[in-house]
Parts: structure tokens; sequence; C-alpha cells
């Protein structure tokens, strides 16, 4: 990303990209009726942009909450030169005036009418061939973002890679997930269904653009990425899109869903919060659609019981229809859509949250984290867990050798969000889904952005490839590097020779596949691309196979002696150096205390005083 003022130049130039062309010249007749765009000129070319298209319905009274409607026809040509409304959110307001934080807030008016696409082709149709879509989905964790941001304007990746870029706006948080039990109407992932519609739109409509019908590749990040894997899942959507390219998120990271049991527990927890009637249904759906929006809005982070870094409010849920399962079942069965799928990630995926209320962060200086600090940061790391997993945890991500460097405690953190809820269910993902038959590439980005205005010791920080995936690099007034200009249309190519071929091998450099055993993956940087397998794949094992086992041995100060072989005999390999004192003190815990005369430990006795492993055994 770039600092304010580059960035208010990007904006301003923009706004101001239409030639004056004759506006006969811009106008498409879409099966709604007709859209006039405009023309910008994009490095000598020109691309046209057709934006705020409607796609549905405006999701407004009895819509509210509801599955979206297909948008009616209309008379006369609608004016398709600016970006609609954003999506009801909140802003960012915990950095004011900050550019990092506030780029990625709304920058149209927010509303519940917002139900609108954006449309990025290098030519209309009358030319003789017809051109891949790459429809984008953002991300902002199911509760914030908007399609309209300088960041993901598609013009130069339509322009430098002559593709037809689709983006779409859908409803967040509550207004986009809530699901109410004993009622038909609203049955969540309204969100994820306002997506679906857009794709259908896209299958009608995207040929007037100039646009391949046949070879539509969706691409998201972070929520948007898991979004795409949620149509991937998703029967109903199979139909819609012909390849996938999921950037930091997957459907099964543990932010990414809820079941529906949880969903249905906070629907209504909100709906008492709005002073909403529980039954009989039809009364508690014409209430919250009565509801003042922004009470709405306001209150669903209240029914958050947790303390978390990474917690939102709705999400997605398995509702039986959209989504016939809980995610983890219809990977681990094979049920998905099996094609052409990128898979990546960023080399600090955890960072960018830890300044979002993990004790000791801050946008100044380098964040030194104390071994308390960085203890009293891992219930928030670790929302649902119980005690002997946050142990194992400390253990996993504790440098035992130096246990007070505050350097290590501070990028440690970094790794277990990273890890935890990008990295490891990203890579599994894509090892299950290639296992099942589908064919997988994956990459590591791992440049920092000469831009980035955050502190450097974020690193390559979670959606900071995103502006070498659109291109921002091109433009000159944003002044990157020469070699993040050539990193920039590079990736780009990547991108569009995987919507071209399923395949997003570069001229000379050799993708290979993703497969369960190997599992290669290239790197992205502005550096030849190097191949490499099986990333981080220790810490993955950890959080994949271990943790789980670890969590869901219930009832462990009771029923000690009751723990699974397998559990057991995984925590043995750790334990091997026995202590010599009689008793050793939690330091974090001073009245706790355990026996060690029967236990061996590993790592020498120091290791033990930082854990409560007496609850493993």
């Amino acid at each position: 990303m770039a600092t304010s003022t580059p960035f208010l130049l990007l904006v301003l130039h923009l706004c101001s990209g239409s030639l004056g062309q004759p506006p006969e010249d811009l106008t498409i007749s879409t099966l709604n009726g007709k859209v006039r765009g405009t023309r910008l000129s994009v490095l000598g070319h020109d691309v046209r942009a057709f934006l705020g298209v409607p796609y549905a319905k405006p999701p407004l009274g009895e819509l509210r909450f509801r599955a979206p409607k297909p948008a009616g026809k209309w008379e006369g040509v609608k004016n398709a030169a600016n970006f609609s409304n954003t999506c009801y959110q909140l802003p960012d307001t915990l950095f004011p005036g900050f550019s990092g934080a506030e780029m990625w807030n709304p920058n149209t008016p927010v509303s519940e009418d917002c139900l609108y696409l954006n449309v990025w082709t290098p030519h209309l149709k009358g030319k003789s061939q017809t051109l891949p879509v790459l429809v984008w989905i953002y991300g902002g964790g199911f509760t914030s973002g908007t399609s309209s941001l300088a960041l993901y304007d598609g013009r130069f990746l339509s322009q430098s890679e002559n593709v037809v870029v689709v983006s779409m706006n859908y409803r967040l948080g509550a207004l986009g997930f809530l699901s109410l039990p004993e009622n038909d109407n609203i049955r969540g992932n309204a969100g994820l269904l306002d997506q679906q519609l857009a794709l259908r739109w896209v299958a009608d409509n995207i040929a007037f653009f100039g646009g391949d019908s046949s070879k539509v590749t969706l691409f998201g990040e972070s929520a948007g990425a898991a979004s795409v894997g949620f149509h991937l899942l998703a029967p109903s959507s199979h139909g819609l899109f012909h390849r996938a390219i999921l950037q930091s998120g997957v459907p099964t990271a543990p932010w990414a869903s809820l079941s529906q049991r949880e969903t249905w527990k906070r629907s209504l927890s909100l709906a008492s919060l709005l002073g909403c009637p529980r039954s009989p249904a039809a009364d508690l759906e014409r209430c919250l659609q009565r509801v003042d929006l922004v009470d709405i809005v306001t209150e669903q982070f209240q029914v958050l019981t947790e303390a978390s870094i990474l917690g939102f409010p709705f999400a997605p849920s398995a509702d039986g229809l959209f989504l016939p399962d809980e995610p983890e079942v219809l990977l681990k069965t094979g049920n998905f859509k099996k094609i052409e799928v990128l898979f990546g990630l960023n080399q600090n995926e955890g960072t960018y949250f830890l300044v979002y209320g993990m004790p000791g962060y801050s946008l100044a200086g380098e964040s030194p984290i104390s071994r308390k600090l960085f203890i009293e940061g891992i219930p928030l790391a670790l929302p649902g867990t119980n005690n002997v997993t946050k142990e194992a945890v400390i253990f996993q991500y504790t440098s035992w050798s130096e246990v007070d460097n505050e350097v290590k405690n501070r990028d440690a953190m970094g790794d277990l969000l990273g890890h935890q809820f990008f990295s490891c269910p990203t890579l599994e993902f894509a090892r299950r889904y290639s296992e099942h038959g589908g064919k997988a590439f994956f990459y590591l980005f791992d440049h920092r952005s000469s831009a980035n205005p955050w502190p450097a010791w974020m690193g390559v920080m979670h959606g900071y490839e995103i502006e070498f995936v659109f291109g921002m690099p091109l433009n000159a007034s944003l002044k990157y590097t020469e070699r993040e200009v050539n990193m920039s249309r590079s990736i780009m190519k990547q991108w569009a020779n995987f919507a071209r071929t399923g395949n997003p091998s570069n001229s000379g450099v050799p993708w290979p596949l993703f497969q369960a055993e190997s599992q290669f993956y290239l790197t992205l940087n502005t550096n030849q691309p190097l191949q490499r397998s099986k990333m981080i794949a220790q810490q993955c094992q950890f959080w994949t196979n271990l943790v789980p086992k670890i969590q869901g041995v219930s009832g462990m100060e009771s029923h000690k002696h009751q723990i699974p072989l397998p559990l057991f005999s995984i925590w043995s390999i750790i334990l091997a150096q026995p202590c010599t004192d009689s008793t050793i003190t939690h330091r974090h815990s001073p009245q706790m205390k355990m026996n060690t005369n029967t236990h061996t430990y590993s790592h020498t006795c120091m290791v033990s005083k930082h854990l409560r492993l007496e609850n493993l055994i």
C-alpha cells in the first residue's frame, strides 16, 4: 500500500479517467437494460469501466436478511460511470489519519441499497475474440469491505492482460449472515447468495462486455478467498465459474464460518438486544426488518461472548441449502468442485492483527513484548480453547533458549496468529483439495512493499499482495520501485495465465503442482521465483493434528488418566529430560505447583517451569 499522498493522487487519477468520448460508444445493452460507462486511459490504451451496475433488487424492507432477488428491467440508459453505495458497515476508527488503516474504509456512502457490481473491459462486444473473466471478491472478515476501494481498481489488470475484471458488493455482518430457526425466509448466508447472484449476472451478461462466460475465474483475499472456497463447496455455484484463486483464506479457517446452532444463538441474542420477540417466527422477522439499520450494525458486536483478536459476530454457516454440510466435512469427504485452484499466503499473515488489541503492540516503535505481555495475549489468540491447549501453544511458540527476548516474543505472537488462522488452514485445505482430485498450485508472497506505511517489523502483511495483483505499481504517481513494477507485471501475468489456461506458469518459470505429498510452492518477490516444498510443515502438524486432539480432551483435571493414547504418545516425544527438583512453580501462576517425581520433561528443567504439563498426564 502507499502513504496518504500517493493514495490521494491515485483517487484523483481514478476520478479523472474519462476522456469525454461520445456516450453512444460506451452504452451497452444488458438483459436488464442499457448502461452507459466511462472510458479510461491506461498506459496509453483504453479501458471501459461500467461501475455501479445493479445485479439485485435493493435488499430493503421485507428483503432485509433474505436471499437476494435479481434486479428488474429498466427503461432508458442507466448511468454506470460511478461506484455505488457501500454495504452498511462501521469504519475502522482506531488509527485516525493513518493511511494504512483508513485505506480499507468505505469510500462511498454506506447503505442497505448496495448490491451493485463493476466491470472493466479492454474492448466491448463486436470483437471476434472473447476474453477471460476474473471476478474479484473483497475481504474484511465478512464484516467490512467494499468493491470501490482504490486498491481494487481493475483497470491496470484489465488493460495489461487483456482480460475482463468484475467485482461486486455483498452484504456484511448480521445483514449478510443472520439466520433464524424455524424460518425458511431467513436461513443465513445472504452475503454468499449475493455473490452467487452476481455470478449469475456474469454468466448471463458478460458477453456484452467482451467476456467469455465459459472462462470465469473467481479470485479473492481473506474473507473474499474464503468466499471463493465456499463457492467451491456449494453445489449451486458450481456451474458459474471454472477456476479459482484463494489469497490468504479458506472456508475451513477458524474465523470463516460458524455452526448453524451458534449462528441461531447469536441471531436470537441480537434480536433480544434490539427489543424483538423471539417468537412467533413471523413476528421476530417483521421486527428485525423494521429495526433501525444503525442499531443492527452497532449492536451486532454485543453477541460476542468472549474477547478475541479475530472475533467476527456473524459469518457463513451450513444452512443445508447453499452449504449442505460443515466446510470441514465437505472438504474431508471430497464434496467440492474439482478444478484448477491457485492458493497462496503472505509471509507474515498474523502481524496485521497484533496492533488491534494484543497487549503491548503499537504503531509506534518496535513493539517489544515481554514474556508477561506474551502470556497475557494468549487468551485473545485462542478463544474457546481449554487451558491445556493454551499451555501447548505457549510451549510451541516459546524460544526456550531466550524466554525473555522481547523481539522473539513479539514475532512469535505474529507467527502464532498467522499459522493458526491463515497459513495452516490454507495449506491443509490445499492438501486435501489435491488429495481428492483437485488440481492445486500454491505460492508464498514474501516481498514487503516499498510503499507500506505500517512499521517495518510487521513484515509482509496480510493483504499486502493485493496491490501487485491489481497492478497499482504501474501507476507512476505512486512511485513504486522499478523492480516492484516488474514484479507486479509478472504477478498479473501469472494470474491471467491461470485464468486463460489453468496454469499460472510464466515464461521460463514452470510452476509445479501442489500435491498432498510433495506440497511444492513458488515464492513470489522481486527476484526470480524459487520452487520450495512443505511450507512450515512442523508448525502445521501442530495446529492440524495435535491441537484438535488436545482440545478434544475434556475434564482433564478430574480425568487425568483417561487421555487417549495417541495424544499421550505425541507428548511423550516432547517429554524427555527428567528434572531433579521436587516441585516446580509455574512462573505465570505462582500458586500452580506440580510434583515432578514421576514425570520427565524436555529442553531442561527451565522449560518445564513455564508449563503446566501435569495437565497432560
